[in-house]
């Protein structure tokens, strides 16, 4: 069996969350015991908790809601470019070492070790001319292992722009500590959620 990476961190009412937005939350509805046969739970949670993919309605009023977006993007040949140490911003200089024949999904990791007991307000982002840069290229998805391609204080979103006018797809939130620079199969698939901004993904990568 080829070997696996899990890239999604760990979801629980302690999980970091981006400041104003909704962390998890869980209540049972229903316990095993002898008049009930099963364990059942209710869940509130924002959709950009854990690993994410963002729909074009997070970032474009008239934009798609994530249950509306084609899945091609999320499943196929992937590369991992280490930035780790990068500084607020991923340039273009930062993703040189990598950029030969890419395939159409590019992620980058850009913590040693993501944190996972606090929200980084000086979460690494694209800058956007990466993006624009990774789009010349023919990618068709970015991600990333911080909370967002854009730093935690912007107002303009500018590298959420650029996906916006590519057409580009996005993961946020990855957990790619364990994983080496280098090729790999993506299996990230959004959950059909017909109304969302963005939806929680089960994140892998699979040895090609």
């Amino acid at each position: 069996m080829k070997k696996l990476w899990d890239i999604s961190p760990p979801i629980h009412a302690a999980s970091p969350v981006f400041p104003g937005d909704t962390a998890y939350s869980q209540t049972w509805v229903a316990r095993i015991d002898p008049a009930c046969p099963v364990n059942v739970s209710a869940m509130t949670l924002s959709p950009h908790v854990g690993a994410h993919a963002d729909a074009p309605l997070h970032y474009d009023p008239a934009g798609e809601a994530i249950g509306a977006v084609g899945l091609d993007a999320f499943l196929g040949p992937c590369r991992v470019i280490h930035a780790i140490g990068c500084g607020p911003l991923v340039q273009p200089t930062h993703l040189a070492h990598a950029m030969q024949n890419l395939p159409e999904r590019v992620l980058v990791r850009v913590y040693e070790c993501q944190p996972q007991a606090h929200f980084d307000d000086a979460l690494p982002a694209f800058a956007p001319e990466s993006v624009a840069l990774l789009a010349d290229l023919g990618v068709k998805l970015i991600g990333i292992d911080s909370a967002s391609i854009d730093p935690a204080d912007s107002k303009a979103l500018l590298s959420h722009q650029v996906i916006r006018q590519r057409g580009l797809r996005v993961l946020e939130n990855l957990w790619l500590d364990d994983v080496p620079e280098g090729d790999y199969e993506l299996i990230a698939l959004p959950l059909k959620l017909t109304t969302a901004d963005a939806s929680p993904v089960r994140a892998v990568l699979r040895a090609l």
